[in-house]
């Protein structure tokens, strides 16, 4: 849908708290400072490797492991080492690697077995092979060097790289991950290559706290959590998106609202219903037929008449009360109330997506504020005046936008919360109008509050003289500790009177925050020279990914464009809008 798109007349993406960057003064009564150490971390193709090797350190030094078995264990958990460890306290050591895949042989070395002087019958070939080029893993199986090289290409190449088992009969174990580099790398180097890609990648892939940046083209870094799943973040790059469903941020709506509401805006659903209301089927070939006049007998391009009001098939001879030979005065209560059903559903469809829109417009146009603020205060501060503080402007700017982003999605969430798509059970109408009406009222509050400091903030106060900027400054300061408490405030009605009594688990929705979403820091990259994983390209084509991979799916990944402007003073402002999604 076009509309989700806030962008300047140049096409460039905009964010709400970049544009006051180099702004800010910290002498400012009313400072935007921005949040102290970061919860989520960037997770760059250098840091990648560190990174995985922390999670892989913990649990070898807990359980005395090798590397392989840490990782076959990790993967098997999907890189949770609390659940990893929760499964060992409940069901014991021997269970743990038993689902896993990890032989209980810890403390034999038996990962090869070159045994020059002895012949070994292989149990896939049948042939009698020399010790020396067969291979034996820590579950005990043994067989020749070819069958084991072939086996490693057919799972690689079907993408089963991250956990080959054993070939022996209902073997769980995983082959150990040096062996099948070592033998595949002999014939098929590039396959090598790739399976030790998908082993580092699985760290991200398989890990519900890593996700990569959906940036298109990609950035090659991945974003790690610490807590809460339900957030939004911010990658290095500029990228702000919702981490739960990697689209753009959209709260307060949840992800499953967000998703449905972006479909029912750029389908053809409400066409649909338009045609439903304004137009009649053909009796005979079914096509829509819109009337055009006030006779009630109204006649198809195929040459079909029939009677507006009950869409059945009549002659053409009629007088101005009827028509001959047809009678349709009875009335028919399932045809009126699927005809106003669908008028009601399409009238309150425009209701939400008309104010929806009008916010999203209002944003584009506000973002143009920002090189007009900055002309204003340059302005400003090159007169001789005692006030030379004007962080308050850009302050309230950055409110503006983080409000209006607040109102622009409290709309869809209205329309699926008090809807009857997904909460038609959840609500009787009675307690469905109190909530409705709580919510409306808090909404409406923050919209007049909103629009008022929008108003202050279009002020040429660099041309007022310094007792009316005074008398701004103090609207502007106020109305943003307003807005700020309002929005506070609409969230908190949201999680505790509206989703906290009905299926909280899913329509989880990102917590709000003041001083905006959080810009990942990165993550120190402390991986040694010994390193076995070859320099990784993450900006490399999927199609070189086999299928089953357990790749990310890249079909929801939406196009956003990254730009860098020159701010005031010199300072590099990030353009990007979160998600590239308004």
């Amino acid at each position: 849908m076009d509309d989700c798109f806030i962008c300047d007349e140049e096409g460039e993406y905009c964010s709400d708290r970049d544009s006051l960057d180099g702004l800010e003064n910290e002498d400012s009564e009313y400072d935007w400072v921005p949040p102290k150490g970061p919860s989520t971390k960037v997770i760059t193709k250098e840091s990648l490797l560190s990174a995985q090797r922390g999670d892989l350190q913990r649990v070898m030094d807990l359980l005395s492991l090798r590397e392989h078995h840490a990782r076959t264990l990790l993967i098997h958990h999907r890189w949770d080492v609390e659940k990893l460890l929760a499964v060992l306290v409940e069901k014991g050591k021997a269970c743990l690697f038993a689902d896993a895949g990890v032989p209980l042989t810890e403390d034999q070395d038996l990962s090869l077995a070159k045994e020059s002087t002895s012949i070994i019958m292989c149990g896939i070939c049948m042939e009698e092979i020399p010790g020396s080029i067969t291979t034996r893993m820590d579950c005990s199986h043994c067989y020749c060097n070819d069958c084991w090289t072939e086996h490693f290409v057919v799972k690689i190449n079907e993408g089963q790289s991250k956990r080959i088992r054993c070939m022996a009969h209902k073997c769980n174990a995983i082959c150990d991950e040096a062996i099948v580099r070592d033998l595949v790398r002999r014939r098929h180097p590039d396959l090598a290559d790739k399976f030790d890609r998908f082993l580092l990648e699985s760290y991200i892939e398989d890990n519900k706290m890593v996700k990569w940046c959906p940036s298109t083209p990609h950035c090659g870094n991945a974003i790690r959590i610490e807590e809460d799943e339900c957030c939004e973040v911010e990658c290095s790059c500029g990228l702000q998106f919702c981490f739960s469903c990697l689209s753009e941020t959209h709260s307060p709506c949840s992800c499953l609202m967000w998703e449905l509401w972006s479909k029912k805006c750029r389908d053809e659903s409400e066409t649909v219903n338009w045609i439903t209301v304004h137009t009649k089927p053909c009796p005979k070939c079914h096509k829509p037929v819109e009337k055009n006049g006030g006779c009630n007998l109204v006649s198809c391009i195929c040459g079909q008449a029939f009677c507006w009001l009950c869409g059945g098939a009549t002659g053409r001879d009629h007088t101005w009360s009827s028509i001959a030979g047809h009678s349709c005065g009875r009335y028919k209560e399932d045809q009126e109330q699927r005809s106003e059903r669908a008028k009601r559903d399409l009238y309150r469809y425009m209701h939400y997506h008309n104010r929806y829109k009008a916010h999203l417009d209002s944003f584009k146009l506000e973002t143009k504020l920002r090189e007009t603020i900055q002309e204003k205060v340059s302005i400003s501060e090159e007169k001789e005046s005692a006030l030379r503080d004007f962080t308050w402007v850009t302050n309230g700017l950055y409110r503006l936008f983080r409000s209006r982003r607040v109102l622009l999605y409290s709309y869809p969430f209205a329309f699926y919360m008090f809807g009857e798509e997904l909460f038609k059970d959840e609500m009787t109408e009675e307690q469905r109008e109190i909530k409705q009406h709580l919510f409306e009222d808090q909404q409406q509050q923050l919209e007049s509050n909103v629009e008022r400091l929008s108003k202050f903030l279009e002020e040429p106060f660099d041309e007022y003289d310094e007792k009316k900027v005074m008398d701004v400054r103090m609207h502007v300061i106020n109305l943003s500790v307003v807005t700020d408490t309002l929005c506070k405030k609409m969230y908190e009605c949201i999680e505790n009177d509206l989703l906290g009594c009905l299926l909280l688990g899913t329509h989880n929705i990102a917590p709000y925050k003041s001083k905006g979403i959080e810009r990942a820091a990165a993550l120190n990259a402390k991986a040694d020279e010994s390193d076995k994983f070859p320099p990784l390209d993450f900006n490399k084509a999927e199609p070189d990914r086999p299928s089953g991979s357990g790749s990310l799916d890249d079909g929801g990944r939406s196009s956003r464009k990254r730009a860098r402007k020159e701010g005031l003073f010199g300072t590099l402002i990030d353009l990007n809008v979160p998600a590239g999604g308004y």
